[in-house]
């Protein structure tokens, strides 16, 4: 058979399997496109499951709703700035101090806050739940209480005030609310129980604040000047202070109580600033602690008095020390105008009910004694 002949017996055979090649092409180029189509034929996409009935909210989550809805718009927003002189230009540049927490106390515009979050201010923002922002004076402060009082104008549409409770029946354990604006996220809602009662911490850069509210509502940076609100939708206490060793909630949170703020802001609205009125004694719960209790009394003993004091006057004797070492009580003060004491604590909270000038029956433990003792109450030196 020579070349030629070969040549024509085999392209017949290479024609058929080309064709046979090019069809096997076609047929998967078609099922390659056509694949997603009958897949999605095949199998249809999932369609979103079928939403579970809810139902009705527990009875004490829609308490929650119910106070956050009723208290929040109330809450404000406080943006402080402070001037600052630049030291080539000697210009004076307005720059941002910090934000807190506040809420509106009367229906004149005051606005009740900490003292810290506006202290060394020169200029305060309040901003409403509704979004507008007000321009802010100063009426009044009470470093001793944390407490400021701010006023703005409202023209239209003022939030209204946030009922006010009472702190002097509050128990351990109750469901407390905190409303405020923790590293500038406005209106947030944390919750929480009373942790405890009469709690003392330092003051910032002055004397302790005393008789405080703690609760582990968590409580951040910004919610300073905020309101803890108890389960019937009254304020209880101010948001005041954290004890965190990393600066953020570590559970233990602190409140001003509000029968304080109830006494102290109706004088700081009337005259700029509360006055303390003083008997002029010193004293210690802890170190009078053992000679009380040697004794045999309650009260507040007196463990020194103020020079040129109502207390000097009147003649008042202080703990002394005996010739042999031993401390030997003097006075110790049972009641004021009837009313028992047994700390510190509680004679303050009587004494911050009078001013200076007021006078006051004070019922003195002496050498085993009862005794009555008129007394005007003073004025802080300085």
């Amino acid at each position: 058979m020579s070349d030629h002949d070969h040549w024509e017996t085999a392209t017949p055979r290479r024609r058929a399997w080309h064709r046979v090649v090019i069809a096997g092409v076609v047929i998967g180029a078609l099922v390659l496109f056509a694949w997603p189509a009958t897949h999605r034929w095949l199998n249809p996409p999932p369609a979103p499951r079928e939403v579970t009935a809810r139902g009705d909210l527990a009875a004490d989550e829609q308490n929650t709703i119910a106070i956050f809805e009723s208290v929040s718009p109330s809450v404000v927003n406080i943006t402080t700035t402070a001037r600052v002189r630049d030291f080539w230009t000697r210009r004076v540049n307005e720059v941002p101090r910090g934000t807190g927490s506040g809420f509106v106390w009367d229906d004149q515009g005051h606005v009740v806050t900490n003292w810290h979050v506006v202290a060394g201010a020169s200029r305060a923002l309040v901003g409403l739940d509704s979004g507008r922002t007000f321009e802010a004076v100063l009426v009044g402060a009470s470093p001793a209480h944390d407490l400021a009082v701010l006023k703005i104008n409202v023209p239209i549409d003022a939030p209204p005030p946030v009922p006010v409770g009472s702190s002097a029946d509050l128990k351990v354990g109750q469901k407390v609310f905190a409303i405020g604006n923790p590293f500038g996220l406005d209106h947030t809602l944390t919750t929480g129980v009373i942790s405890a009662l009469d709690r003392t911490i330092p003051g910032e850069n002055g004397p302790d604040i005393e008789g405080l509210v703690q609760t582990d509502a968590a409580i951040n940076p910004g919610n300073s000047g905020g309101p803890l609100i108890d389960s019937a939708g009254r304020l209880i206490g101010i948001n005041t202070a954290i004890y965190s060793p990393s600066g953020a909630s570590a559970g233990i949170g602190f409140a001003v109580p509000v029968d304080v703020v109830n006494r102290v802001v109706p004088r700081l609205v009337a005259d700029g600033r509360f006055v303390r009125p003083v008997i002029g004694i010193s004293g210690d719960d802890e170190v009078a602690a053992r000679l009380l209790e040697e004794a045999g009394v309650e009260g507040v003993a007196i463990l020194g008095i103020t020079p040129g004091s109502p207390a000097e006057r009147l003649g008042l004797r202080p703990a002394m020390r005996a010739p042999d070492g031993r401390a030997v009580l003097g006075d110790v003060i049972q009641a004021i105008d009837g009313k028992p004491v047994r700390s510190l604590s509680e004679l303050t909270t009587i004494l911050e009910s009078h001013q200076a000038g007021d006078t006051v029956v004070l019922t003195l433990w002496r050498d085993g004694e009862l005794l009555p003792a008129e007394v005007v109450l003073g004025a802080p030196a300085g």
